[in-house]
């Protein structure tokens, strides 16, 4: 019996993809890269950002926590805003909750810009706990924060369903014994959530409510 559903952010919740691929590019200027290629540029969307400089770019780690930093420089003050709610998230957010869900938030994203942008849409008081990872690189893998959403709400693995666009959302959340609901709305390339072991996949927001809404009945 599913009693918390945890949901990633960007890609699931939020589309925020503009904002992300903008400072992105911000900060590969820095080094000199005009990367122009959007659909490597969307690879973005998900992962930690040292992981993707490091493994598309080939940076060092001075690099790549650089390249981490510079584009913070951007996405703090301006690309945190360049965002949009999916259609539907806050209705599916409100008849989960009324249905007895505790609902949290489980991102790669840093905790205080995800808090940020769901105060701007009025969306922080839909969810029981927001946990992401933090400035300092403390709980940088999504197998981390999974765990901490889990010990914040004292849910234990099997009554736990995470709701995620990539596949670090399926991985992560195995790590921890909790199984995932891919959703390819988002950023997932075809085929990359079934392969990474995903419960079950949706195409839309409608079929993430029916699913979810009905998930302890099947």
């Amino acid at each position: 019996m599913i009693q918390t559903i945890l949901f990633d952010f960007d890609g699931t919740l939020f589309d925020t993809g503009e904002g992300i691929l903008r400072s992105v590019q911000y900060a590969l200027e820095g080094f000199g890269i005009r990367e122009t290629d959007t659909a490597r540029l969307r690879k973005f969307v998900g992962p930690p950002l040292f992981d993707s400089f490091t493994e598309l770019y080939g940076m060092q780690p001075a690099q790549a926590q650089a390249a981490t930093e510079r584009y913070r420089e951007r996405y703090q003050p301006i690309g945190v805003y360049e965002c949009e709610i999916y259609p539907g998230i806050p209705e599916l957010l409100a008849q989960l909750r009324a249905a007895g869900f505790c609902v949290a938030v489980a991102t790669g994203k840093p905790t205080p810009l995800a808090r940020t942008i769901l105060q701007r849409f009025d969306m922080e008081r839909l969810f029981d706990c927001v946990i992401g990872c933090e400035y300092d690189g403390s709980r940088s893998t999504k197998a981390e924060v999974v765990a901490a959403v889990l010990a914040e709400t004292h849910t234990a693995p099997e009554a736990a369903l995470m709701v995620g666009d990539r596949k670090y959302d399926v991985t992560g959340a195995a790590a921890c014994g909790v199984p995932c609901l891919g959703v390819y709305y988002g950023y997932a390339e075809p085929g990359e959530l079934e392969a990474a072991g995903a419960a079950a996949t949706v195409q839309t927001v409608a079929e993430l409510s029916e699913r979810l809404l009905h998930w302890n009945e099947i």
